[in-house]
């Protein structure tokens, strides 16, 4: 016989309640019945599991040894629930659960939110920075931005913008090259997380990245342009990554020369629900964010602008 059918539910959350909230008043606050109802639930529970939840004492109600070991998994369990029952809930129009990833999120997407919450002051955009892939169908999350080569089974995938790298560093170690050859005279930074290695951009120099220095070695991208930022040698950075610290000269890219990943960026929503009007008002705004600055000629003058001021 399954346990929980000798329990009645509505007791499990007087007992849950009251041992999170610690008291019989708060409990029935919360649950908006009067304390003589919470107290019999407690005591009816208390009677079918056979064993005290509480101990009555003159400073209020204490859990026993049991009562402790229940109450966490108790908490959890009905935590769990809620999040289940509030997936039935329509996700207010005004507001949008966006997963991306850190780097993404922290070197190109919120330092844009501004821009896109004055276009839009009606909407409130909530970022959750991820490396995983959200769960568009079980989770609060709206629509997701990835990386990668794309698509994915069981979402619906807009390609945005074709990832590029390109080599970046401080203005002061750009005097020092002048070819790609010159890199095998520099510290090179790598990316430890990173899959993609400086081959990408090399092989179609003709040139193996066997030629390169050994330099510091960081986790994220994140790290290495701010490692690449304080001269410490160069890295092979990506548009969103580096744009801001070329555009305020903390980077050049002393060869602008720009090679696909063979990634993309990606707007991401469920197969299994209609695109709703906030999620297409997001979608076109990142669309002309990173059509009027991450890509053609508004890029390229960019990449040149800090070469030539180096």
């Amino acid at each position: 016989m399954d346990p929980l059918a000798r329990i009645h539910l509505n007791g499990l959350r007087a007992v849950e309640a009251a041992g999170r909230l610690g008291s019989l008043a708060k409990a029935a606050s919360f649950l908006g019945v009067s304390v003589g109802a919470v107290s019999q639930q407690i005591l009816k529970t208390e009677r079918q599991l056979g064993r005290p939840v509480f101990r009555r004492t003159p400073r209020g109600l204490e859990p026993t040894a049991f009562g402790a070991a229940l109450l966490g998994p108790l908490s959890a369990g009905f935590q769990a629930l809620a999040q289940a029952v509030s997936l039935a809930e329509p996700a207010p129009e005004d507001c949008l659960t966006v997963s991306v990833p850190p780097v993404l999120a922290a070197k190109w997407l919120v330092p844009r939110l501004s821009a896109f919450t004055r276009e839009r002051p009606d909407l409130s955009i909530r970022v959750d920075a991820s490396v995983a892939f959200a769960d568009l169908d079980g989770s609060d999350t709206d629509v997701a931005l990835r990386v990668g080569a794309g698509p994915w089974p069981g979402v619906r995938a807009e390609k945005l913008l074709p990832q590029r790298v390109f080599p970046v560093c401080s203005p002061a170690l750009a005097a020092r090259l002048r070819r790609p050859e010159d890199l095998a005279g520099v510290p090179v930074i790598r990316d430890h997380g990173s899959a993609m290695g400086w081959d990408t951009w090399l092989a179609p120099l003709g040139l193996e990245e066997s030629l390169l220095r050994l330099g510091p070695v960081y986790s994220d991208g994140s790290l290495c342009l701010d490692a690449a930022i304080a001269g410490q040698g160069v890295m092979l950075a990506w548009q969103t990554l580096a744009y801001d610290a070329l555009v305020a000269g903390r980077v050049v890219a002393p060869f602008p020369r720009t090679v696909e990943t063979g990634r993309s960026y990606w707007f991401v929503t469920s197969r299994g629900r209609p695109v709703r009007a906030v999620e297409a008002a997001f979608r076109g705004w990142l669309g002309r964010e990173m059509a009027g600055t991450l890509e053609g000629e508004a890029f390229e003058a960019v990449l040149r602008g800090g070469r030539e001021g180096a």
